[in-house]
């Protein structure tokens, strides 16, 4: 069957809602009786034509009760004066009564002849099909859901109110037009396309979601949209219905509630990513390596200079405050990389600067859509205002850095890609992750003052680089700080004249780290040097400062104490738990001195046995500490076999061997520190050493 009819067809599409209610028509005479007589009442009242023409209507259709009502009735329609419409309970054939719907009227023949048509409906089929109607109607009208009819050229041709609201626009505006002319901001091609396909196939389309923006409020709405294929009783095509929800509420409850979730797994992710060590550098690149892409395109740590370990400025001074650009991280190549200040350098901030008012008065400040005359405040000047417009930026905040109270920097952001402004919520969760950086920023930027303490402490108790040689030797050394920033120790070396050009060679290692184990090596140091001068022997000498240790606390330590004699050449060692010093001799394979060692410095009650070694000119005799030779991965014999085969290459320079030794031994993430100590034996005259031991 074709989907749609011609004017030539239209004998073919009768029917409808007339075959529902099997309206049933009889044609009568003047008088009264049947002439015309139709299929449908034969259902309605069981008589045939056969059997129903020629007899007069009220004999076969009326009980007697009601004959002379309705004849009366009859005679006035016939008379002209109206039509008659009501209830009538009409004779079935078979003695019940029907009840039926009732509209009579007059007709006039081409002859004259007068004639009276009535047209009857079953009562309950009537109130039936009413019913249906009245309840549709009141549905499509009351119904919270946009509900609309579309024909086949999806054409409106009804629209309920709630549809009215969702889109926007009144019945008027839909009647007779297609979704994309009321529709023209949405994308509604692709939505015409399963509309058709709809039509076309009778599969229905349920619940398609679709977004846009609504030109009404200008705010995004959200809905869910189903098509179904209209048809009557012949399963003709009638058009399309389609049924709309606006879900706009729950999309952007499940937005807010999925932003939510990102914000809780960003911050989870900054406790675990945002100070991982106490280096400054490292953890305001934390920071925005957490902010880009999630939150910002562009991000930048600045602090303030005059709070940083080794500043030169006072966070009290006057004027534009000294910024120290720490780190900046972008999402992509972008001209906003020329824009910033490069990292490390130190830049003094104008008040007028966004980042300044962010920093000074301790709260963010956020620009959502960036205007030139806000560049002009983002930017360092004029030329880093033209590369930030050229990259994009539209959209800004700047959240200050607050730990303890006080103001350490600012967290500068950007938005380039990122089509959606920074709002409120952007602004509270920057500073969540600002404040919990800030803590981390503080600790490392206490922890590098302490240490910077310490490693002033510590150079200051150490011999100074370039100290003159002593008699008969030769002598370079090196100190070398714990790569961890955790982890400044005790190590310390010295050389100390004595009476008769002998010298005492030392090195040692307090336990433990930081401030307090500066200082113990700074005591044990003094101790020792006091203690040599008294011409004490090695032993006696680690004796002495045995007691000394145990004095201080809980203080531990291990110690090498070298006395050289260079008339004699002769050089007597007395270890306290310390690594064996290397020998190394022209023609000769470096090897560790064997030697008695004693328990470290502190723990008392044995002896430190000491042990003589004859030196000869050319001998180097290296001392260390043991974050020279010490890793957690591989055992001590094999380090000691890896520095000895380092001294057996070519002879070098003191200095060069050192520089050797901890360039090849020392590993970029150790957590000890290193003292090293070269002594090299000088020709002399009248030096005739005896043979080698």
């Amino acid at each position: 069957m074709p989907d749609r009819l011609g004017p030539s067809d239209a004998a073919l599409a009768a029917g409808g809602l007339l075959d529902v209610l099997g309206v049933a028509a009889v044609v009568v005479d003047e008088k009264g009786r049947i002439a015309l007589w139709s299929p449908p009442a034969e259902d309605l009242f069981g008589y045939t034509g056969e059997e129903a023409l020629g007899r007069g209507a009220a004999d076969l259709l009326v009980g007697t009760d009601r004959r002379e009502a309705v004849l009366e009735a009859f005679d006035r329609v016939m008379a002209g004066e109206g039509t008659w419409a009501g209830a009538f309970p009409a004779r079935h054939k078979d003695g019940h009564t029907v009840l039926v719907e009732m509209r009579n009227m007059r007709l006039q023949a081409s002859s004259g002849t007068w004639y009276a048509l009535g047209i009857a409906s079953s009562r309950e089929t009537l109130q039936r099909v009413e019913r249906d109607v009245a309840l549709s109607a009141r549905m499509v009208d009351q119904a919270p859901i946009g509900l609309a009819v579309l024909d086949q050229d999806l054409r409106y041709v009804l629209v309920n109110p709630a549809l009215e609201r969702i889109n926007g626009v009144p019945a008027a505006g839909h009647l007779g037009r297609t979704p994309g002319e009321v529709l023209p901001h949405l994308d509604v091609a692709a939505i015409e396309d399963r509309m058709r396909k709809v039509l076309a196939t009778g599969r229905p389309v349920l619940e398609e979601f679709t977004t846009g923006h609504m030109p009404h409020d200008g705010g995004e709405h959200a809905w869910t949209s189903s098509f179904y294929r209209l048809e009557d009783q012949a399963d003709r095509v009638l058009g399309l219905a389609i049924s709309v929800i606006d879900v706009t509420e729950q999309y952007r409850q499940s937005l807010a509630a999925a932003r939510a979730r990102r914000r809780l797994a960003l911050i989870a992710d900054a406790s675990i990513r945002v100070g991982t060590t106490l280096d400054l550098a490292a953890t305001a690149r934390e920071l925005t390596e957490v902010i880009v892409p999630e939150v910002a395109d562009v991000a930048a740590v600045d602090l303030l200079d005059a709070l940083l370990p080794g500043a030169a400025g006072n966070p009290n001074d006057e004027g534009p405050p000294a910024f120290r650009a720490m780190a900046l991280k972008t999402a992509h190549p972008t001209p906003a990389t020329a824009a910033a200040d490069p990292v490390g350098e130190v830049t003094h901030y104008h008040a007028h600067r966004l980042v300044t008012q962010a920093a000074v008065g301790g709260h963010p400040v956020l620009v959502p859509r960036v205007s030139p005359r806000d560049l002009a405040r983002i930017a360092r000047n004029d030329h880093a205002a033209r590369l930030l417009e050229e990259a994009g930026v539209h959209s800004y905040l700047a959240v200050p850095l607050i730990a303890r109270g006080q103001v350490l920097g600012v967290l500068d952001l950007k938005r380039t890609r990122n089509p959606a402004p920074f709002d409120h919520d952007d602004s509270l969760l920057v500073a969540e992750l600002a404040a919990r950086a800030a803590v981390a920023i503080d600790n490392a930027r206490w922890y590098q003052h302490q240490r910077h303490t310490t490693l002033a402490l510590q150079r200051h108790l150490l011999p100074p680089r370039r100290a003159p040689h002593p008699p008969g030797l030769e002598i370079a050394h090196r100190y070398q700080p714990a790569s961890a920033t955790d982890d400044t120790g005790g190590d310390w070396f010295d050389t100390i004249p004595l009476p008769g050009d002998r010298t005492a060679l030392v090195v040692g290692d307090v336990m433990g780290s930081g401030i307090n184990a500066a200082a113990t090596m700074g005591q044990l140091r003094t101790t020792t040097r006091a203690l040599a001068r008294l011409g004490l022997d090695p032993g006696d000498l680690l004796t002495h400062l045995d007691t000394t240790t145990r004095d201080l606390g809980d203080a531990m330590a291990t110690c090498l104490i070298a006395l050289y004699d260079p008339a004699t050449g002769r050089c007597r060692l007395a270890d306290a738990g310390h690594p064996p010093p290397v020998l190394t001799r022209p023609g000769h394979a470096p090897r560790p001195v064997p030697l008695d060692p004693g328990p470290p410095l502190g723990v008392g009650g044995l002896p430190f046995p000491a042990h003589d070694l004859v030196l000869r000119p050319g001998d180097d005799l290296v001392l260390y500490t043991d974050g020279l030779i010490e890793v957690r991965d591989q055992d001590i014999d094999q380090r000691l076999h890896a520095l000895t085969d380092l001294l057996a290459g070519s002879r070098r320079s003191l200095d060069d061997t050192c520089d050797l030794l901890l360039a090849a031994l020392r590993r970029p993430d150790t957590h000890d520190d290193v003292a090293l100590l070269i002594a090299r034996v000088l020709a002399a005259p009248g030096n005739s050493p005896d043979p080698p031991r």
